[in-house]
């Protein structure tokens, strides 16, 4: 043991020895001159170390500077300013001039890729060669230079392009390990703070960078992600990813593929690429398995189901996002491009359940056009192809949806109308607004439509069971015991019109085995009242045969309902259709005596009666 402990004095004495000798020996200024043009001559920034430069031995030897900064060819401001950076050396070439630096460590740098930093390139200046900038082999200069390690900490990112709105990452720490080829192992954690938004970011990837700046790719093995901040659901939104990355500098085109995401509890994947010029252009082919929009948009539907609603009930009020200049609604389409391919098996929104669904898209610097939008929901289908102009501060919408027998309870419930109705729904038509939400289709949406209902049930009032109670009050005919309390028709159909809240029904037609209607009516979204006249003849239910049932089979009774959604009240004129049915008949039977009769007196004088009545 006391052998041991005798070698380790002895190397560690040499070792100190050796350090000391060579911070004595060896000044690190000799470097700065040395460390500025290589910089300069293989990537063409412009280094400046202020202060001067001095040694640091434990744990690791190093070269410490003061304030940095570097600068692309012709900029206005550094690409990267540091108030001290730290060069990890190797010891041993250090004693056969050569300066291994492996690691360069920067803390509390501040990153800026803004227009202001961008390089200024002379437009008079040859062309250089497309070629590696990187040597693969240290020129003889008296000194070698090579890092393999990158280490920033606790610093910032400050990201900017051309006109848009800065972007600031904070807190980053990165890692980079890179070896001869050019192959880098990349760490990074950062944090993303924007219009009361907070997005924590770390990943882990494998950099190929044997050919940039012309091209740099990325494999991005794990990269987890968290958003949260304002205008967003309570539990924020977080997941993970994967996906190969690459940047064309010549192109300034930065694509993707094999993208695998998840966002809580939906999933994406699929490739894309995006062209940075003055405006970019976007090109997305993506598909998922599941997108569940309820719990991704804080402005889901708040009643799609019991759970959602006790969230919303005791959730707390946002702040809402301060904007010193209000944008017009939409605008931000009109500074790019951008064709979209989406498929999806299963989309949750607003408490519906959407599969099959296909998106085709495209914008063109604020005209986006959906060609294709369409998808299955409870058992039928629906259509919804159209278009946004925004290109003007006034957006126009305009859509020509098609329905195919899908269930009307599910889209009333869905946008909160108070109306209990029941049915499969198919509906062709033409609709054109503003903005595209729920509250301004209620308000000022125009549009027509021919629509149909398939076994439709409206809980509330039972037609057939009104008029009959009536005519049981008017008359001695009976009918048979009805509980039922809702409306039933086989089909219904009708034409709709829409124009600013109003919604006019025309030309209705609904027929079951129990009861015939037609009519027409408004229905008031915004209020949440109407008032619609139906004509109902009721054709069965009724109990024994006399001509007075026949004839009530073959009358349209007058049926108004009106008010409130939530409380309607109606209005039933039996008693004037039995009036002028009785008198209709007994006109008839006094006709058919005086025309018996007409030649006597009393015949013709009833005649001339009925023809003054």
């Amino acid at each position: 043991m006391r052998r041991i402990l005798t070698t380790l004095m002895i190397l560690l004495v040499v070792i100190v020895t050796g350090l000391s000798a060579l911070v004595l020996l060896v000044n690190p200024n000799d470097f700065r001159d040395y460390l500025v043009r290589q910089v300069a001559d293989r990537s063409g920034y412009q280094l400046q170390l202020d202060g001067p430069l001095r040694w640091h031995v434990w744990p690791q030897l190093s070269i410490l500077s003061g304030r940095m900064t570097l600068t692309e060819p012709g900029a206005g401001a550094p690409l990267v300013k540091a108030d001290n950076m730290r060069l990890d050396v190797a010891l041993i070439p250090l004693l056969s001039h050569q300066l291994k630096v492996n690691q360069v460590m920067l803390k509390g740098a501040v990153i800026e890729l803004t227009p202001a930093t961008e390089a200024v390139k002379n437009s008079a200046a040859p062309v250089a060669p497309r070629e590696n900038t990187l040597p693969q082999a240290p020129d003889d200069r008296g000194w070698s230079f090579d890092i393999a390690k990158l280490k920033v900490s606790d610093s910032v990112l400050v990201f900017q392009h051309e006109s848009d709105e800065q972007v600031t990452v904070r807190d980053i720490n990165l890692q980079m390990v890179q070896d001869e080829h050019y192959q880098a192992d990349v760490d990074f954690s950062g944090r993303i703070n924007r219009d009361q938004r907070d997005l924590n970011l770390s990943f882990n990837a494998k950099v190929n960078a044997g050919d940039f700046p012309h091209v740099l790719t990325a494999n991005f093995s794990q990269l987890n992600w968290q958003l949260q901040g304002a205008d967003l659901p309570a539990q924020g939104i977080a997941g993970q990813a994967s996906l190969q990355a690459e940047w064309q500098e010549d192109q300034k085109r930065l694509s993707f593929s094999q993208l695998q995401l998840t966002a809580n509890d939906s999933t994406l994947a699929g490739s894309g690429s995006v062209t940075l010029d003055d405006k970019p252009q976007w090109q997305l082919d993506l598909h998922s398995d599941k997108l569940n929009l309820d719990n991704l948009l804080s402005q889901a539907n708040p009643v799609a189901n019991s759970t959602v609603s006790q969230q919303s009930q005791t959730r707390q009020q946002r702040p809402v996002i301060a904007d010193s200049v209000k944008q017009p609604d939409y605008s931000s389409l009109r500074a790019f491009t951008a064709a979209l391919k989406l498929q999806v098996g299963q989309i949750l929104w607003r408490g519906m359940n959407f599969t099959d669904v296909n998106v085709q898209a495209t914008n063109s610097y604020g005209l986006l056009t959906l060609s294709e939008l369409h998808g299955k929901l409870d058992g039928g289908t629906l259509s919804l192809p159209g278009s946004l102009d925004a290109r003007q501060d006034k957006p126009l919408s305009a859509f020509e949806p098609k329905l195919d027998n899908i269930q009307i309870g599910t889209l009333l419930k869905a946008f909160d109308y108070g109306i209990n109705l029941t049915g499969k729904l198919s509906l062709t038509g033409e609709f054109e607004g503003g903005k595209i939400d729920a509250d301004s289709f209620r308000r000022s949406w125009q549009g027509q439509a021919k629509l149909s209902l398939l076994d439709s049930r409206a809980e509330g009032l039972n037609f057939q069971q009104l008029v009959q109670q009536a005519v049981e009050r008017s008359t001695n005919v009976k009918a048979k015991e009805n509980l039922d309390s809702a409306t039933r028709l086989d089909e219904f159909t009708s034409s709709l019109t829409l124009n600013n809240g109003i919604m006019s029904l025309s030309d209705m037609n609904g027929k079951s085995a129990m009861m015939a209607l037609g009519g027409q009516g408004s229905l008031d979204l915004v209020k949440e009242e109407g008032d619609m006249r139906f004509n109902v003849r009721v054709l069965d239910g009724w109990q024994g045969e006399s001509k007075l049932i026949d004839t009530l089979k073959n009358t349209a009774i007058p049926l108004r309902v009106y008010g409130k959604w939530d409380a309607l009240n109606y209005s039933l004129q039996v008693d004037q259709v039995l009036r002028k049915q009785l008198q209709s008949e007994a006109r008839n039977r006094l006709k058919a005596w005086a025309d018996k009769n007409q030649d006597s007196q009393s015949g013709k004088d009833l005649k001339k009666l009925l023809d003054k009545l």
